[in-house]
């Protein structure tokens, strides 16, 4: 992709003949085969180009207008697309060609953005770190030895290294977020709801959301608008009004990293209240339970002979167990493993229903700040981004990471992590996370758009306009 242009910029270079469909995706195919190293791709389309110059000739006969027609996009190999191979990162997939579309992918047909390949992930989205997948880890832009986040490494890094300058990901517990963050751009976890999720390949059915990635916070924006469900206006935050000033809650013990963004945003800001979350030490254990005991339901449709992979060693006694054993690595069968445990006779009082009745205690305690703030501020994670094969050795500490990510998925409530700088001693980028009411996703990405023009200006003056 040509450097520094969002996809905006680039959409309407191709309405004005500077460049075409046909061209970016050229140089998004080259771009893939330039950073394979990073492991970012694992299916491509073979029929990109000459799709690609359909839509360039839809764009010149005036019937696609959308401001992203033409662009090339990458999805998540969680998400069905038509004639890739959609693999979910697992064996048990390996061979699946989606015969459809999934209803996000639908909509980006439509306005004319085409999609050229599927991304590295998580096998099923279980993981942080992008390292159970079967196609192997993805690798951070950034440093080549660290991990770039996960479930949605795939997508993040793809962003980051220039393949396209959008893509799409997925969010069960913060698989957008924290890879956005470790990657340094942009990524929405929308309002659950808002964002269909047909076509895509359940992992938590409670909590999954698709969701925009982008290094430009005006892409990210456009391209939520154009995966997003039809809403009820009334519902529907109408974003940042231009005069209206926000109130801040900034988790505690978070101030003095909370303070760039803050003084950045100082002109649109009314008050700034430190709060508490009372409950956030319960949202680990409850999203876990909560995905596991989820996860051994959605996943036990692959047996080997509805669905999936087949064993060629299995004598006929034992057929579904030596299929699931060889087609699914070792987090995705712990995670059964302990959503069996949870739902199973004894133990679903004790664990799942306690974890659901802390999920609503969670969700309650959320409504109740946004009575007095309009948006809370704090980490996306306790940490930067991990060395590869850290993440895999302590998993009960990797768990741990999510404490401020799945906070979103176990209430529905939208956020986004937004990229404030680097961690000058490690070189590695530096995020924040907001959360907003629900069906307020349209406030947090006007903020986000309102920040980066902000950053940008101050920049310009620093430099004296250069």
């Amino acid at each position: 992709m040509p450097s520094g242009k969002s996809s905006v910029e680039l959409a309407v270079k191709i309405k004005e003949g500077k460049t075409s469909c046909v061209e970016l995706t050229r140089l998004a195919l080259k771009r893939i085969e330039e950073t394979s190293e990073y492991n970012v791709i694992t299916s491509i389309s073979d029929t990109a180009l000459k799709e690609a110059a359909v839509i360039d000739a839809q764009i010149k006969e005036g019937s696609l207008k959308s401001p992203l027609a033409g662009i090339p996009i990458v999805v998540k190999d969680n998400i069905c697309v038509n004639g890739l191979v959609t693999s979910a990162g697992s064996k048990m997939l390996k061979d699946f060609v989606s015969p459809y579309d999934a209803t996000v992918i639908s909509n980006l047909k439509n306005e004319g953005l085409l999609v050229i390949a599927h991304t590295n992930m998580d096998e099923f989205a279980m993981g942080s770190s992008s390292e159970t997948s079967i196609y192997g880890e993805v690798h951070n832009p950034f440093d080549f030895e660290r991990s770039a986040g996960g479930s949605s490494g795939g997508s993040a890094a793809s962003v980051a290294l220039g393949i396209t300058p959008i893509s799409l990901g997925s969010d069960t517990g913060g698989s957008i977020r924290q890879p956005a963050s470790f990657c340094g751009i942009y990524g929405l976890k929308p309002t659950y709801g808002r964002v269909s999720r047909y076509g895509l390949i359940a992992y938590c059915s409670s909590m999954d959301q698709i969701g925009p990635m982008a290094k430009d916070a005006r892409d990210l924006k456009e391209l939520f608008r154009i995966i997003s469900n039809p809403a009820d206006k009334s519902s529907v935050s109408s974003g940042l009004e231009k005069d209206k000033k926000i109130k801040v809650g900034v988790l505690e013990g978070f101030e003095k990293t909370a303070a760039s963004f803050i003084d950045t945003m100082r002109e649109k800001i009314s008050e700034v209240k430190i709060i508490q979350i009372d409950s956030l030490k319960y949202a680990v254990p409850s999203y876990y339970i909560i995905a596991c005991a989820e996860a051994s339901s959605n996943l036990a449709r692959y047996d080997g002979i509805r669905y999936g992979y087949v064993s060629e060693n299995s004598e006929d006694s034992d057929y579904i167990k030596t299929s699931r054993t060889e087609g699914f690595g070792t987090e995705v069968k712990r995670r059964i493993m302990l959503g069996n445990f949870v739902l199973s006779h004894g133990f679903y009082d004790d664990y799942y229903l306690k974890a659901s009745q802390v999920r609503s205690l969670i969700k309650k305690e959320i409504e109740n700040l946004f009575n007095e703030v309009d948006v809370i501020l704090m980490p996306v994670t306790l940490n930067e981004a991990p060395k590869l094969g850290e993440a895999l050795k302590d998993t009960l500490k990797t768990y741990k990471e999510d404490v401020y990510t799945c906070l979103a998925n176990l209430t529905g409530n939208p956020s986004i992590s937004i990229p404030v700088g680097m961690n000058e001693e490690l070189n590695l980028p530096k995020g924040i996370q907001l959360l907003g009411r629900t069906n307020e996703d349209e406030l947090l990405l006007d903020l986000a758009v309102k920040y980066q023009e902000t950053i940008f200006l101050d920049r310009r003056k620093e430099t004296n306009g250069i």
